[in-house]
């Protein structure tokens, strides 16, 4: 199936899909099994930048490419699901997220930290998504395709939230990070998964712990291969993140060890057509989880998808 797949070149809605974008649709499908198909169209059209002139995405599209090449027996789609109401998803502010008394310290006076899994449809969830939307510069949306939420609290005080996280996919392609891996188009379609991107760091406003940002890094460093391994059957090998150097310094980042690569062109994470669309460029930085993690990139097998035991919104 994969060399039917990959032998040539299709057109369809007006699109040529290369060889090398179809075997990547083909993993998608397989690494996120367990999402429903209008999921599975949106991370396709994500990935290969398939959008209308107005940015939105061809999802609809999208469906139909994953069906027609289900029809000519290239790929298996998941059964249909009910995937819940379609639309974008509003986040409805509680008290819940109301600005608390402020905590103030140093990052061992709250020692040890705790990395709180934020499954789906639980009192976490909703939590963690009021607070990414009412606080986070960047608001909240929907993560597509695999991707882990975190709380972060204290064993000392575990009924506050310091911070949220969010990691999700990487990337498709940026020339720092991609020059500094050494892999070539098919390394980097097939192997792209091994990459987990921080798209979301929030520190409540209203804490103020010295310390603490490059801390829980440290500590997602250790944990998150883990949680990564047991939901999706892989272990991640390489951490990476974009940091807005008119807003942030990055200076978390580097107290952790992450590697400051240089910055992107500004065209945006999931770019693909070389066209720069206004974007401020952004630092890159990203962490090794191993040795020799480049040469890794290039030479992994590709990896298998395992169902989750906790399915991703």
């Amino acid at each position: 199936m994969l060399d039917a797949l990959t032998a040539a070149s299709i057109t369809f809605c007006g699109r040529a899909f290369t060889p090398s974008e179809l075997q990547l649709i083909r993993q998608i499908v397989t690494d996120c099994a367990p999402l429903g198909i209008e999921e599975l169209a949106a991370t396709v059209c994500e990935l290969l930048a398939w959008q209308r002139p107005n940015g939105q995405l061809k999802i609809h599209e999208g469906r139909r490419l994953l069906e027609r090449l289900q029809q000519q027996g290239l790929l298996e789609l998941p059964a249909l699901r009910r995937c819940g109401p379609k639309g974008p998803q509003r986040v409805v502010i509680s008290s819940a997220s109301d600005p608390q008394p402020e905590l103030q310290g140093s990052v061992g006076q709250f020692a040890p930290l705790v990395l709180e899994r934020v499954g789906p449809d639980s009192q976490a969830s909703r939590l963690w998504r009021e607070l990414v939307a009412r606080y986070h510069y960047l608001g909240y949306r929907v993560p597509v395709g695999a991707n882990l939420r975190y709380l972060v609290r204290s064993q000392r005080c575990p009924e506050r939230v310091l911070a949220c996280l969010l990691w999700s996919s990487p990337a498709w392609k940026m020339a720092v990070r991609d020059r500094w891996i050494g892999w070539s188009p098919l390394e980097r379609a097939a192997n792209l998964p091994f990459i987990v991107n921080n798209s979301r760091f929030l520190i409540l406003p209203w804490v103020r712990v010295r310390g603490l940002a490059s801390q829980i890094l440290s500590r997602c460093a250790r944990q998150l291969p883990d949680d990564w391994q047991h939901s999706y059957g892989y272990r991640p090998l390489l951490l990476e993140t974009l940091v807005d150097a008119s807003r942030f310094a990055g200076t978390c980042y580097r107290a952790a060890n992450w590697i400051a690569l240089g910055m992107t062109t500004g065209r945006g994470r999931m770019d693909r057509t070389h066209q720069a669309q206004g974007r401020a460029p952004k630092q890159v930085y990203v962490y090794p989880l191993g040795r020799r993690v480049p040469q890794r990139l290039s030479t992994a097998t590709p990896p298998q998808f395992f169902p989750p035991t906790e399915e991703p919104d």
